[in-house]
């Protein structure tokens, strides 16, 4: 786990308009910075950028975040992920607290098996585009399908010689450690000596979701050898087949922007696609898919197109990962490519546009198109029929979470046309197969123990957070917000603001009534730190450990909207900003909770007349009654309001 202290160390180096910067095309205007929102598709810019506040918000789709959930959100990354990119960044050595001797040893050697690859890549590249034999040989094999250079260099494509030791002998020569050399698969030991396992062949780095290259993917260039087509990076602490799929990182925003992923099965599809313009395209590498592929696909879009060849090694493939998109809950389509053909040679030989048509037009569902070929392959078969209607039943069945019920019910109703069957006992037959699951899964979870010591660090520092505001706690948001924004400001020549809102909030037991047990926090997290003279500012809470903190925070701030530079041109006199009238937010802000407060001692004071039996209790409440309107009319004149009685 990374310490708290690395953690506040690299939050005080943090910029937001360098972070954001990165990967958004900003402009000053005004305060804040103002772009294209990364998060959907836009054609006037509506994502601003505090620098002040130190978040963002998107008055198109709404996304706002601090920082870290600017990457978190854009790269996909987990909050450790997003905390070892900053670091690297701005060069911080982060720190980890609880770590045994092996899980040191664990990162050290993925950091070093991390640098052989980079090392590796670099050389390949160099031997296809810098040695006469890897022009001749690598480089003139990918031009004639088709590659241009650019794109090449993008997916960083190299070059291993044929010569069976160059990359080995480098690699000796900069010092790098043998049996880590062996652990990439790069080299292999014949008769005591490292050699190259992927010599006179394509060289595909593969990377992770943030850049790095954890692996290769080498495909054979000569025609007349037994060896196998392509050869892949083997097991190790940093590549996992299972876990990864060719292109991600590249593919990664244009999947989030389309809200839609194109599954292929090569190396040479996804390039060939990506250069046609098509991005939002990854590759499976021919394997049948994985629960842990098929979840990163989840942290993009929920929408998968799985495109293969037409051939019956094609549609078997594509048929293998079905029940488990399904299980994800993934919305599946299949779109087969004719002729046989595959993307890369199709997409070469109809263009762009016709390629994207052809996708739109010709997908289909994939549970529709499973009892297709199922049917067409059991012809008058009786039994096979049977059979069918007992597998397609036990795939509908897997859709079984209740927002999903809709999408079962109308394959169930499809499904049944289709098979001439009834409806009714069709639906039953489905839901037999949800309660037999159900059921399953509850004996398997009592037989299991879960042992939370199990969990990575990572993982519990990583915990998702979704923080639903309710709206009636608006104005205890306002009042967090302006204490942290004005709480170190003057509020008199004697008081800040801070002591003025704690010795109010104290006299009117305010914090009592706030409906967000969060704000609540916050509120004594920020008393306690004044009372201490730490002086607590926004971005202690912005970047708070508790990511629901986080979250809540930015939500609270907002970004204002801004009074237009010309402006001064058409008006006589200062403009007031909010930072000149932050006296009059405050009060108003402590007003209306005030307010709030009031009206429901009012309804409590009401549903107490209504119930009282003694004329001396019923007097009581009605003094009362009139005492607490009076403070109403009070405070809603203050505040310029009309009271509206119904």
């Amino acid at each position: 786990m990374i310490s708290q202290q690395s953690i506040q160390q690299l939050l005080s180096r943090i910029d937001i308009i360098d972070i954001v910067g990165s990967f958004v095309n900003l402009k000053k205007r005004g305060a804040n910075y103002l772009g294209l929102c990364p998060f959907h598709n836009e054609k006037s810019p509506s994502f601003t950028v505090s620098p002040s506040k130190e978040i963002y918000k998107c008055f198109g789709c709404g996304k706002s975040g601090n920082s870290i959930g600017f990457l978190m959100e854009h790269e996909k990354y987990s909050y450790v992920e997003s905390l070892r990119w900053l670091a690297q960044k701005y060069n911080v050595e982060l720190e980890e607290t609880e770590t045994t001797p092996e899980q040191k040893q664990k990162v050290q050697t993925s950091e070093s098996l991390f640098i052989i690859n980079n090392f590796a890549r670099d050389f390949f590249a160099d031997a296809l585009f810098n040695t006469e034999e890897g022009q001749d040989n690598g480089l003139s094999y990918l031009k004639e399908r088709g590659f241009r250079e650019d794109i090449i260099k993008k997916f960083e494509i190299g070059y291993d010689p044929q010569s069976g030791h160059a990359f080995a002998d480098a690699a000796k020569d900069a010092k790098y450690d043998e049996e880590l050399l062996l652990q990439t698969g790069l080299v292999v030991n014949r008769y005591d000596k490292l050699q190259d396992n992927y010599r006179e062949r394509i060289i595909f780095p593969i990377h992770n979701q943030s850049g790095k290259v954890m692996g290769f993917g080498a495909r054979v260039l000569s025609s007349n050898t037994k060896a196998p087509k392509y050869i892949n990076t083997p097991e190790n602490e940093v590549y996992s087949k299972s876990k990864i799929l060719y292109g991600t990182y590249f593919a990664r925003q244009a999947i989030d922007k389309a809200d839609e992923c194109l599954l292929v099965e090569g190396y040479t599809d996804v390039v060939s696609l990506h250069q046609a313009g098509i991005e939002n395209v990854v590759a499976s590498g021919g394997t049948s898919l994985t629960p842990d592929q098929l979840r990163l696909i989840k942290k993009y879009t929920k929408n998968l197109t799985i495109i293969y060849d037409g051939d019956s090694a094609g549609i078997n493939a594509a048929l293998r990962g079905l029940n488990l998109a399904i299980e994800e809950g993934l919305y599946v389509q299949l779109l087969l490519i004719p002729d046989k053909e595959d993307p890369d040679s199709y997409v070469n030989k109809i263009g762009t546009t016709a390629f994207r048509e052809f996708v739109q037009n010709e997908k289909k569902d994939f549970v529709i198109f499973q009892l297709e070929v199922a049917l067409s392959q059991a012809g008058n078969d009786s039994t096979r029929k049977m059979e069918i209607v007992n597998e397609v039943a036990d795939t509908i069945s897997r859709i079984n979470k209740t927002e999903e019920f809709t999408r079962r019910q109308d394959y169930i109703k499809t499904v049944a046309q289709k098979l001439k069957i009834d409806e009714e006992g069709f639906n039953n037959l489905v839901n037999k197969l949800i309660r037999d699951k159900i059921f399953k899964d509850q004996t398997k979870t009592e037989r299991q123990s879960f042992d939370e010591s199990t969990l990575e660090p990572e993982d519990k520092q990583q915990e998702e957070f979704d923080l639903l505001v309710n709206d009636d706690s608006k104005y205890e948001r306002g009042l967090i917000r302006v204490l942290l924004e004005y709480g170190l400001k003057p509020w008199n020549e004697e008081i800040t603001v801070a002591d003025y809102l704690i010795k109010e909030i104290e006299e009117n037991e305010l914090d009592k009534m706030m409906q967000e047990e969060l704000l609540t926090s916050i509120y004594l997290i920020y008393k306690k730190m004044y009372h201490k003279d730490e002086h607590p500012v926004t971005k202690h809470f912005l970047y708070h450990p508790d990511e629901k903190i986080s979250a809540l925070v930015v939500k609270a701030m907002g970004i204002p909207l801004e009074i237009s530079p010309n402006w001064d041109t058409h008006y006589d006199g200062k403009i007031l900003k909010p930072e000149d009238m932050y006296k009059e937010e405050v009060s108003s802000t402590l007003q209306y909770l005030k307010l709030k407060k009031l009206k429901q001692l009012i309804l409590e004071n009401q549903q107490l007349l209504e119930t009282a039996t003694k004329a001396d209790d019923q007097l009581l409440y009605m003094q009362t009654h009139q005492h607490l309107k009076a403070i109403e009319k009070a405070i809603t004149k203050n505040l310029g309001m009309v009271i509206v009685k119904l």
